[in-house]
């Protein structure tokens, strides 16, 4: 297949490019600077510039390819106040998709977050479809507007477009990664300890990036239609278990943050470290075959990568 790919040049991008590859599949990567172009051509893919903001561009590549994958989100300004907008950016661009895929049966994978999908209890995926809310949606840190996202992706299969949505866990991890475990030991080494808010037994689903861009190859190539997928190895992580290893290796002790204080210790990150929800992907695993086989995230986090003082600590 020749597969547009969104965020091509990012963190779970940067792994799905070659596994699509390695796969026989031509890849065209969207990239909106110099060096992600550069990273694309150097990884064997072909460049496609521009935005998620260039519509016609998005619609463009959409209907010259076999299928798409939608990895960009723009996090960097959703993670400095504006998620609305960042989450109404993501709903145009899948409009666009839909747009150029409909009525083509062709394959259309959207990543998305299973952060606040069913708070408090394992998640399946079968659950996040039962309400429709509001896109700009605030709660949780505007996790309802990215759910509402997915829905509508999933709406496409009465399209004609052979659409399904890959959950991800909040932490997508391994050597390199600059998301919420790395911000969570940057924020450890700025207030010299390490810590989890309240008793620490808020629980968090994870995978590996390597694990989770077989996954996003795997739904491209024989997701049903209308299908949501887990992308999950680690069912439920305590957050307290991540904290500790972290004090040990920089260092630090290890401590509870009233939820209370939580806000002024952990930033913009509390609102997400205080939901517990943890996730099943016995459907995705039955359904599609998928097995990870990567370390679990306890075990990645021994290594040591996230507490080299070169390691990013900052998130997005």
């Amino acid at each position: 297949m020749r597969v547009f790919v969104t965020g091509a040049s990012g963190w779970i991008g940067s792994a799905v490019v070659p596994e699509l590859i390695g796969a026989g599949h031509q890849v065209v990567g969207l990239a909106r600077s110099d060096a992600s172009a550069a990273a694309l051509t150097a990884a064997g893919a072909e460049v496609r510039r521009g935005t998620l903001d260039d519509l016609h561009g998005l619609r463009s590549a959409a209907a010259e390819s076999d299928g798409v994958i939608h990895l960009a989100f723009k996090h960097d300004i959703a993670f400095s106040g504006d998620f609305a907008g960042a989450v109404e950016a993501d709903r145009r661009a899948v409009e666009a998709f839909g747009a150029a895929l409909a009525g083509s049966g062709r394959p259309f994978v959207l990543a998305s977050g299973l952060l606040g999908v069913t708070p408090g209890r394992v998640s399946t995926e079968k659950d996040g479809h039962d309400t429709a809310p509001d896109p700009a949606a605030h709660d949780n840190g505007g996790l309802q507007g990215r759910h509402a996202v997915a829905e509508l992706a999933l709406s496409l299969a009465s399209r004609g477009v052979r659409a399904c949505v890959l959950r991800l866990p909040p932490t997508v991890y391994g050597a390199g990664d600059h998301g919420f475990m790395a911000a969570l030991v940057g924020i450890a080494r700025e207030k010299r300890v390490s810590g989890y808010i309240g008793d620490g037994a808020a629980r968090w689903p994870a995978v590996h990036r390597l694990d989770a861009a077989h996954l996003f190859r795997l739904a491209l190539e024989k997701a049903p239609d209308g299908s949501t997928l887990h992308a999950v190895a680690d069912e439920a992580v305590p957050l307290r278990a991540v904290a500790e290893v972290a004090g040990r290796h920089l260092g630090l002790p290890v401590a509870s943050i009233a939820p209370e204080d939580a806000a002024a210790h952990f930033g913009w990150l509390a609102s997400f470290l205080a939901l517990d929800s943890p996730a099943s992907s016995a459907l995705t695993r039955e359904l599609l075959g998928w097995r990870p086989t990567r370390p679990g995230l306890v075990d990645d986090l021994e290594k040591g990568h996230y507490f080299d003082a070169s390691a990013p600590t900052n998130a997005w």
